[in-house]
């Protein structure tokens, strides 16, 4: 049976055939249904925002679906409940559906969620984020619990427990920083982390009991942190959209490219790309197999529901538009739970798990087809390739004039690859020179090198001309950023004159520090940065560190050496004295904080204190906060300037109407004016303000990831204790104690 009949047959079951809601009855039995489809479907009045979307039981019993739509307002729709209209303050009863009330915001919501936040709450609490603003909000007593102002903003946010902190949090990730605040609206949870913060997930990622809070940010790193302390991170190719917790240690995460996949802590299971983009990721067990799916909702209105083990599909599903977020509850109330999935037109499908009957198997009649279409073009391909290898079989015994042809190679024939540095030339960016090569007369065809990051689409094809082959190719590789990155290369080789052609295969890694040349000019500038630390460990073993993460020729015996930085053209020194002290000279806070992170996992060091001196950076920085003063004082003044005028305007307008009751059209005319006027005024001082705002952000944003290139030029528990002494330095306004922290680590130095 076709999905869609059933589905028809579903939806004709309207609870409101009054009303353009067209809502199907949620107590509808599922009864002789061969495959999965949905068992509800409600058709809401109301736009919704992509990755806002939550289920919360505000009485404590009953769900309701909620969230974000248009003009800064978030719906909640009850349904359970229906002929109790809220009261007044924030909650309104929607015009276009009884079933629905609206929480004005008055800005644009930026996240959302809901759970129990508070020890003795009879329901859950909802929470909003903006921009500027957390709200935390009982939806059943119709109140604030508390409404607090975030400098960072809310990009994403999550609700639960952490670590050893005993009350739930309502954790907020924004401007490269994360907050965190109990039920009172008591801050009890701050750190920064690299970039923008765009997805938060918690879980009990060490097999600890305790939950580990993991951030999705802005620079493709996937980051770890117990409580304030930075665990571990992965560094993906694209900014980390969404996260789900699956079970244990796995969890799943969707990039802003359409790539979705599943990690193990920090083994990644597998991985998928689409040319759509991931909305929404959520973990449930649609097959009634014990074991959760990643559930994914995609840009163009396909749900799907993929193996956690290995990516595979068991079950799709279509809406008409891009789904806005993926969600579970009871919202039938009949004891089972439902998985439900949102467009963001406002089109909701509730889908139970899968019975004893269909355990397993999820796929219709349609999808089974597919699947017997791409195991036939499979096994087309390999009975392809077995001709092939007949073929060669036949011309093998004796040389003929057709052998090279056939793409019979000589059986010394190997893939060798060398990894080399190449400063700019005025024709060519300075890049790492991959050489790919055979030991013989044999010629290289084309070469096809699968890395993530390092080409767009993550893979590159070289396909020399017929006149320029050879048994050599070339590939220039530029690393956007220091990171180790795997080359899994394949490359075609045969005959001067085969027309089939060998298939090698091989991995290659590049250092972590490759773009980094050993040749430095006598006349570069002497870099004025350096951090120096102390480890209890022989110098044999931090060659071996270099040699691990750079380009280094053979030979290459002690820990002082001297690098030109290729992106940057700067130098990078590195010392060692026989007591163990090193000394890292460079003038990028970054590539320090990379080298001391990398040296200190390698040398298996928990904890590591650094002093530390960037006078350039650093001076920067100085200037940067008293931006921040500044643009902070222009705010408080335009905010009095606008406060004044919409008093001015109130008592205008009242004259204006008094005016016009006694008919005095002359002077009616005049404040009309002078209203218009005014508002001219505050129009042009709001988009001051806004520009104030971005600016100010912009800064702040620059003195969080200050603090945490602080803290990565230490380690373990000294890294933590950097920055929470920042962040006390910059809430004091003590400025030369933030410095002195920076430096040296602590603030009595």
């Amino acid at each position: 049976m076709k999905l869609g009949a059933k589905y028809q047959t579903i939806r004709n079951h309207q609870a409101h055939p009054d009303s353009h809601q067209c809502v199907t009855d949620l107590n509808l039995p599922l009864s002789s249904a061969t495959m999965l489809v949905p068992i509800f479907t409600l058709k809401l009045n109301h736009k919704i925002n992509p990755r806002m979307v939550a289920i919360g039981k505000y009485d404590g019993i009953h769900p309701c679906l909620t969230a974000a739509t248009q003009a800064g307002k978030v719906f909640i729709h009850n349904p359970h409940t229906r002929g109790q209209r809220p009261a007044a303050h924030r909650l309104s009863q929607s015009t276009q559906d009884n079933d629905i009330s609206l929480l004005n915001i008055n800005q644009a919501v930026s996240c959302l969620t809901a759970g129990t936040l508070g020890p003795n709450t009879t329901g859950h609490t909802l929470l909003v984020g903006s921009q500027t603003n957390l709200l935390a909000y009982d939806v059943h007593d119709n109140t604030d619990i508390f409404y607090k102002e975030v400098t960072d903003g809310a990009n994403a946010i999550v609700l639960g427990k952490l670590g050893d902190i005993q009350s739930p949090l309502a954790i907020i990730g924004g401007n490269c920083a994360l907050q965190g605040f109990d039920f009172e609206g008591n801050d009890r949870f701050w750190t920064v982390t690299g970039d923008n913060v765009r997805s938060l997930v918690l879980c009990d990622f060490t097999a600890d009991g305790k939950n580990e809070l993991l951030v999705g940010s802005e620079d493709f790193d996937i980051r770890v942190f117990r409580e304030d302390e930075l665990v571990t991170e992965m560094a993906e190719n694209e900014t980390v959209t969404s996260l789900c917790h699956m079970h244990g240690s796995r969890f799943g995460y969707a990039l802003a490219n359409g790539t979705v996949g599943v990690y193990d802590r920090t083994a990644r299971y597998w991985r998928i790309k689409s040319k759509n983009h991931a909305m929404s990721i959520h973990a449930f067990d649609l097959n009634a197999d014990g074991v959760v799916e990643l559930i994914t909702g995609w840009s163009n209105g396909k749900i799907d529901a993929r193996s956690d083990r290995t990516g595979e599909v068991i079950f799709k599903d279509n809406f008409s538009s891009s789904v806005a977020g993926v969600v579970e509850g009871d919202y039938r109330m009949d004891g089972q739970i439902q998985l439900i999935c949102t467009s963001v037109e406002g089109e909701v499908r509730g889908y139970l798990p899968a019975s004893k009957e269909m355990k397993g198997n999820l796929m219709d009649a349609s999808v089974e087809q597919d699947l017997i279409r791409e195991l036939s073009q499979r096994k087309q391909n390999l009975m392809l390739e077995l001709r092939n290898y007949e073929e060669n079989a036949k011309a093998l015994p004796g040389v003929s004039e057709g052998e090279s042809k056939m793409g019979v190679i000589p059986a010394n024939t190997q893939l060798q690859t060398a990894l080399s540095v190449r400063r700019a030339t005025e024709s060519q960016r300075a890049h790492i020179e991959l050489n790919i090569s055979t030991p013989n007369e044999t010629i290289i065809r084309a070469v096809l090198i699968f890395a993530e990051g390092i080409f767009e689409g993550e893979s590159h094809v070289v396909h020399p001309s017929a006149q320029n082959l050879s048994c050599c190719v070339r590939v220039p590789i530029i690393p956007p950023k220091d990171i180790p990155v795997d080359l899994h290369i394949k490359a075609f080789v045969g005959g001067k004159t085969s027309t089939q052609f060998h298939v090698f295969e091989i991995t290659r890694q590049l250092p972590r520090f490759s773009m980094y040349d050993l040749n430095v000019d006598p006349s570069a500038v002497q870099p004025t940065g350096k951090v120096t630390f102390s480890i209890n460990d022989r110098p044999q073993r931090v060659v071996m560190w270099l040699n691990q993460n750079f380009l280094l020729p053979e030979g290459i015996d002690s820990p002082d050496i001297t690098f030109t930085a290729l992106r940057g053209g700067g130098l990078l020194k590195i010392n060692m004295q026989p007591s163990g002290e090193i000394t890292l000279r460079t003038d990028d806070i970054d590539l320090a904080g990379d080298l001391v992170q990398s040296l200190a996992s390698f040398l298996a060091i928990e904890d590591l204190q650094a002093e530390a001196d960037f006078p350039i950076y650093f001076k920067e920085l100085r200037a940067t906060l008293t931006e921040v003063d500044e643009f902070h004082s222009v705010h408080q003044k335009l905010t009095a300037a606008m406060a004044d005028h919409s008093n001015y305007i109130r008592n205008m307008l009242v004259q204006a109407e008094d005016a016009r009751l006694m008919g005095d059209w002359r002077n009616m005319k005049k404040r009309y004016i002078e209203l218009y006027d005014l508002n001219r005024d505050l129009i042009n001082e709001y988009k001051i303000r806004s520009n104030n705002h971005n600016a100010l952000l912009a800064r702040l944003k620059s003195v969080n990831q200050a603090i945490q290139r602080a803290g990565r030029l230490r380690v373990g528990k000294l890294k933590t204790q950097v920055i929470t002494a920042c962040r006390d330095a910059i809430k004091n306004n003590n400025i030369n104690a933030l410095f002195k922290i920076m430096k040296a680590g602590t603030a009595s130095s």
